[in-house]
């Protein structure tokens, strides 16, 4: 016997993965988390599942109604850790958050007005909110349009995201150790949190140039071996905790841009080189590029002005973050961050986990 629950398939930014009403799933988190790998697949090759064997394409987001007035809808982002049946929801996901207003227009969740919508989302990951900017003509969602976004082919109808007050969403502060640097292994790091906890780090540093290939760098275990070492040990001092068992701190490498960018990046996610650079990775990248006597000084070009658009290049393309800056030139405050994504519903229906795996009533 198997049990069918409903669900979209969605691209979501540059990622992909199911879309759940929060309803249709158990109330029992463990319950709901053995649902999730068994949608998604347990093993490597996520065969068994709708999962792509990658954590781009291993995701899910579950939306309800919100119950806050400042929010239309709440939003939990859930990482299937490829090949570990497990799941993470520490960190959020701002691609997968690119879906969740189309998703909850569909659904029935809030109503879509003629030309655009506006939904608010809580993102129950962090407790922060982003607007999302959605067109619908005609009260429909509409996807097809001429915006472009690197990682993914062809064009679709623009997302504005615009996220508010994100700094220390996971950690608690935006320089979640107190420094602006801080020394691990002989390696200069920065830990930021605007959106995602990042360690960035100087590409140089660690024996690359930086602009070597994603397979390249997945090749290299002498790299990653000292990432992850570096992660291990600085996690605790972010505020995350153990951090052997967690996709967060991402790390990433940074060095001079080379495509009319500001800042060049290598992200490992935290284990396998993203092809792209995710969402809030680039926010937390940007800011850090922004703040002085971090490890971007003499690397970082950063525009003048209180509206500073950085265009953070990544081995796919470019991610172009939007960042209102008051403060000082010592002391930055980023107000607010600005993104453009896209998504587009690939399929609605029902998904089969073994009974088994679902909670019975």
């Amino acid at each position: 016997m198997q049990r069918a629950i409903p669900c979209c398939l969605m691209r979501g930014g540059s990622s992909k993965g199911l879309y759940f009403a929060w309803d249709d799933l158990p109330a029992d988190e463990a319950e709901r988390d053995r649902v999730l790998v068994a949608a998604m697949g347990a093993d490597d090759r996520q065969i068994d599942g709708a999962g792509g064997a990658h954590p781009l394409t291993s995701k899910v987001a579950i939306v309800r109604p919100s119950a806050e007035d400042a929010a239309d809808v709440d939003y939990l982002f859930a990482q299937v850790v490829v090949g570990e049946g497990r799941v993470d929801t520490t960190p959020n996901c701002g691609n997968m958050l690119a879906g969740v207003g189309p998703f909850a227009i569909e659904q029935g969740m809030i109503a879509a007005a003629d030309g655009e919508t506006r939904v608010r989302v809580r993102m129950l990951n962090t407790g922060n909110l982003c607007e999302l900017v959605v067109r619908t003509p005609g009260g429909r969602v509409e996807y097809e349009g001429d915006a472009r976004i690197d990682g993914v082919p062809g064009t679709a109808a623009p997302i504005l995201c615009n996220y508010l007050d994100v700094a220390g969403s996971v950690s608690g502060s935006l320089l979640p150790t107190g420094n602006r640097i801080d020394v691990v292994d002989g390696i200069d790091v920065t830990c930021i949190d605007n959106g995602m906890p990042v360690v960035v780090l100087r590409a140089v540093d660690l024996g690359i140039t930086g602009y070597e290939s994603r397979e390249a760098l997945d090749a290299n275990e002498e790299l990653k071996g000292r990432l992850e070492a570096i992660r291990l040990q600085i996690g605790p001092i972010m505020n995350l905790g153990d951090v052997a068992k967690k996709v967060v701190p991402k790390m990433s490498l940074i060095s001079a841009p080379r495509a009319g960018g500001h800042v060049n990046t290598r992200t490992f996610i935290p284990h396998a080189c993203h092809a792209a650079i995710g969402v809030l990775g680039a926010v937390s990248v940007a800011t850090a590029c922004i703040l002085p006597g971090t490890v971007t000084a003499g690397i970082a070009k950063v525009p003048e002005g209180g509206r500073k658009l950085m265009s953070v290049e990544h081995p796919s393309g470019e991610f172009s973050v939007t960042l209102e800056v008051g403060g000082t030139a010592e002391v930055p405050e980023v107000r607010k961050a600005g993104l453009l994504r896209t998504a587009r519903l690939i399929l609605r229906g029902e998904i089969f986990v073994p009974a088994s795996d679902r909670a019975r009533s």
